[in-house]
């Protein structure tokens, strides 16, 4: 009996395995006999059954193999946020309850639920106040049009100047869609010191963290609640995230970089492609790249005639053969 196949992920392929998919890739298939020694492929869902001869394994094309993997890591990463908020949700009223104080913790709690924009805003502002090194921000949606906007904008504005004047810095993660807004450019000019921009096509929720000390993230769907965390596991993981996001962005201010397009198909166009192969609909892509519907289906269909696609089963299919996808950090770069 020969050993084990030895466990490991896409992000440590076995040499049977890597060699077997290449040559899957190259041949277009490959029999299950010579896959016995690379269960791996299948597992990781490399490999899967041709549809006329479940003998024969076709390899899914790496750009539609690569992005399901990817998302599985961000659905882990959602799932994680979700269970700290909850956890947050089930400890807050009884850190509150809680009578008790040991030295570590003295007055401060590490957790603290605000409800209010004037009283997130006082929060925000008292611990910016203190601030001497840094603020990195995500700001997943633009509300500086609007009357809440307006108000949030003059507090801001002072406070980050004021921290701009300390010798901090000033770190802003956006949306893709938000990218040539004045009012954003606006806010910025009006700045002086160490402030820089970039976007992603996809943000995570609004964050704020100061001094890598304490951060601020809303606790319900209208923001009207925001839970300040103070405990240094979760600032940690939260600086970790911001830092990661940062390094796969675009530059957008001081100097903008332009997105490049690529065979004639957008940099949003391929953010569509990628949501379209994991089956997403309409909605749910305008939601997530932070458009309206209407807008998502003018990119949906220009991608279509771009890649000659009559449907959207064949458009997902063309997506994959057209390998615009394997380029997406090529181009970001």
């Amino acid at each position: 009996m020969g050993a084990a196949h030895p466990e490991h992920g896409a992000d440590d392929l076995c040499e049977a395995g890597q060699e077997l998919y290449e040559r899957a890739l190259r041949a277009g298939r490959v029999s299950a006999g010579d896959a016995v020694g690379a269960p791996c492929l299948a597992a990781l869902g490399l490999l899967r059954p041709a549809a006329e001869d479940a003998r024969r394994l076709e390899p899914v094309p790496p750009a539609v193999a690569l992005h399901r993997l990817l998302r599985s890591t961000a659905d882990r990463i959602a799932a994680e946020r979700r269970r700290e908020a909850l956890l947050a949700d089930v400890f807050e009223p009884l850190i509150r309850s809680d009578g008790r104080r040991t030295e570590d913790a003295a007055d401060t709690p590490t957790l603290r639920l605000l409800s209010g924009s004037a009283h997130i805003n006082e929060a925000i502002t008292e611990a910016m106040e203190t601030a001497r090194h840094e603020v990195l921000c995500v700001q997943p949606h633009h509300e500086l049009n609007t009357p809440r906007g307006h108000r949030s904008q003059r507090i801001a504005l002072r406070r980050d100047q004021e921290l701009l004047d300390r010798g901090g810095r000033i770190r802003t993660l956006y949306q893709h869609t938000l990218r040539h807004l004045p009012a954003i450019a606006g806010y910025y000019e009006q700045l002086r010191g160490d402030t820089q921009a970039r976007s992603l096509d996809e943000v995570t929720d609004r964050l704020i963290v100061v001094d890598r000390t304490v951060a601020y993230l809303p606790a319900n769907a209208d923001a009207t609640l925001a839970l300040e965390a103070r405990h240094p596991a979760l600032v940690t993981y939260f600086v970790t995230t911001f830092d990661q996001l940062w390094r796969l962005a675009t530059p957008m201010y001081p100097r903008a970089v332009q997105r490049p397009t690529v065979d004639g198909v957008t940099p949003r166009q391929r953010a569509i492609a990628a949501l379209l192969v994991e089956g997403h609909t309409d909605a749910v892509i305008a939601e997530r790249l932070g458009m309206n519907v209407r807008t998502a289906r003018v990119h949906i269909a220009r991608l279509a005639t771009t890649l000659g696609s009559t449907g959207r089963t064949q458009l997902g299919y063309l997506i994959g053969r057209s390998g615009i996808l394997d380029r997406r950090g090529e181009a970001a770069g």
